[in-house]
C-alpha cells in the first residue's frame, strides 16, 4: 500500500497555489501599477509582512517539492532498506506538511487583519495618511459608499480587497491539503510500521 500518486497530486496542487501566492503578494506592492507609494513607504503595515512571498509561498513549497520528489510508489524514502524506507518517508511528508500549515497558517490570519483593518491611505476629510476604516472591524467591506475617503492610491480598497482575499483563499486551500497530507503521511506510517511487523512476524 503506497501513497505515490495522491502524494504528488497535492504536491503539484501546493506548487501552483504557492507560486500564486507570491505573485499576489508581490502585486500588493504595487497599487494600480504604480512603484512610488512603495518607494515612499506608503503602504498597510499587513502588506509587507511577506504572508504570501514567505507564508504561503517559500513554506509551502517545501512540502511541496518533498512530496513530489519522493519515490512514493516504492515506499523507499530514505535510505535502501525497504522498511527503513517505508518507516521514513511519511514521518518526512508529516513534518513537511506540518511546515506548509505554519506557512499557510501565517498568510490566512495575515489576511483576515489586513481585511478587517482596511488599507493605509491619504483620506480626504482629514487630510492625512491613515487607516480610516480601522475602526470598522471589516464592516468597510459591505460599505462601498464609503470608499470614496480613500484618495490615495487610486483604487486601494478595491486592490486590497482583491489580492488579500485571493491569498485568503489560496492559503485557506494550502491548509486543507497539507492537513489531508498529514493524516495522509499518518496513515501511511501506521500502515508501513505494522507490514514491516508482519513480515518480521509471519504467522
Amino acid at each position: 500500500m503506497c501513497f505515490g500518486r495522491c502524494g504528488r497530486y497535492i504536491g503539484h496542487q501546493l506548487l501552483i497555489l504557492a507560486v500564486l501566492c507570491i505573485v499576489a503578494n508581490v502585486l500588493l506592492y504595487f497599487p494600480n501599477g504604480e512603484t512610488r507609494f512603495a518607494a515612499h513607504n506608503l503602504l498597510g503595515k499587513y502588506v509587507g509582512c511577506l504572508h504570501g512571498i514567505i507564508g504561503g509561498g517559500l513554506l509551502v513549497l517545501v512540502p511541496a517539492f518533498i512530496i513530489i520528489g519522493l519515490e512514493y510508489d516504492h515506499c523507499h524514502g530514505c535510505f535502501a532498506h525497504e522498511h527503513y524506507g517505508r518507516n521514513c518517508t511519511p514521518l518526512l511528508v508529516v513534518v513537511a506538511a506540518c511546515i506548509g500549515i505554519a506557512g499557510a497558517g501565517y498568510c490566512f490570519i495575515i489576511c483576515c487583519l489586513a481585511l478587517s483593518q482596511g488599507p493605509y491611505c491619504f483620506c480626504w476629510t482629514e487630510r492625512i495618511w491613515c487607516y480610516p476604516f480601522s475602526n470598522s472591524y471589516g464592516g468597510y467591506l459591505l460599505e462601498h459608499s464609503n470608499w470614496s475617503m480613500c484618495r490615495e492610491p487610486r483604487y486601494i480598497i478595491q486592490w486590497n480587497v482583491t489580492l488579500f482575499s485571493i491569498l485568503l483563499i489560496l492559503s485557506g486551500i494550502e491548509l486543507i491539503l497539507c492537513t489531508i497530507q498529514v493524516i495522509h503521511g499518518c496513515l501511511g506510517g501506521a500502515w508501513a510500521m505494522c507490514h514491516s511487523h508482519r513480515e518480521k512476524n509471519p504467522c
